[in-house]
């Protein structure tokens, strides 16, 4: 089933009996299917809470401010590819692992396994906890795919990022599971409802913080929204610097 619609997308979001879809617990140790067996992002039940209160943990000692500071100043010119990663694992105290995460997030999401996806897990196992890692993976291709969509428009930095996570969200779908049935709630459809959202086919910077449902909601929403906007709002700032 595929939800269009915001009311909608936010009862499926908001059900306990909501799950993501499952994935393997087969696979060997250090791989990344394995990997994908040991996040929260995939767990559910008590599993699923005791993995995101690590992720909170983690998060709690990053200051998004901070964070923002960090990402403008290490944008230089006009070069962004790599920055968020390379700002977290800075705040995170560890090297740059900026080539191992994006190799990797290449299957995190969609499960697709490859044997340098392998590789580079194995080296961030050597070099990261899982919730450190889990932060890397989940923000890496979200983040740098909100920075490119807002690149796309003009306006304040902080207007145009709020409106591109309604508008033009890097991730266009999300999948559940609810009570054996797969449901696919469509991002943009959700965020351009018009029941919602006023003219919603329209692109406005001034519209300032709405109800889109990019960063989740209910049960499992993103807990590093702050972060990811501020490590966003930090490059934007650096390339109009």
């Amino acid at each position: 089933m595929q939800i269009t619609r915001h009311a909608e997308a936010r009862a499926v979001l908001s059900d306990s009996r909501s799950a993501p879809p499952p994935v393997r617990q087969d696979a060997a140790e250090g791989t990344l299917a394995w990997l994908r067996a040991q996040v929260s992002r995939f767990s559910t039940g008590q599993v699923h809470a005791e993995r995101r209160a690590e992720l909170e943990r983690l998060l709690s000692d990053l200051d998004p401010s901070s964070l923002r500071a960090a990402a403008r100043a290490r944008v230089r010119g006009g070069v962004w590819a790599g920055v968020p990663t390379a700002v977290l694992c800075e705040a995170l105290g560890l090297d740059d692992l900026t080539p191992q995460v994006a190799e990797a997030a290449k299957g995190y999401l969609s499960g697709e396994e490859s044997p340098d996806g392998d590789a580079a897990v194995a080296l961030l196992l050597k070099a990261a906890t899982i919730p450190q890692i889990t932060l890397l993976l989940q923000g890496h291709a979200a983040t740098e795919g909100l920075i490119a969509n807002a690149l796309k428009h003009e306006g304040p930095v902080e207007g145009v990022l709020h409106e591109t996570l309604r508008h033009d969200p890097p991730l266009l779908v999300t999948r559940r599971v609810v009570e054996g049935s797969p449901v696919e709630v469509d991002l943009v459809a959700v965020n351009r409802d018009p029941s919602v959202f006023s003219d919603p086919l329209a692109f406005d910077a001034g519209r300032g913080p709405s109800p889109h449902l990019t960063f989740g909601y209910g049960v499992r929403p993103c807990p590093a929204s702050a972060h990811a906007f501020a490590i966003a709002a930090g490059v934007l700032e650096g390339l109009s610097a």
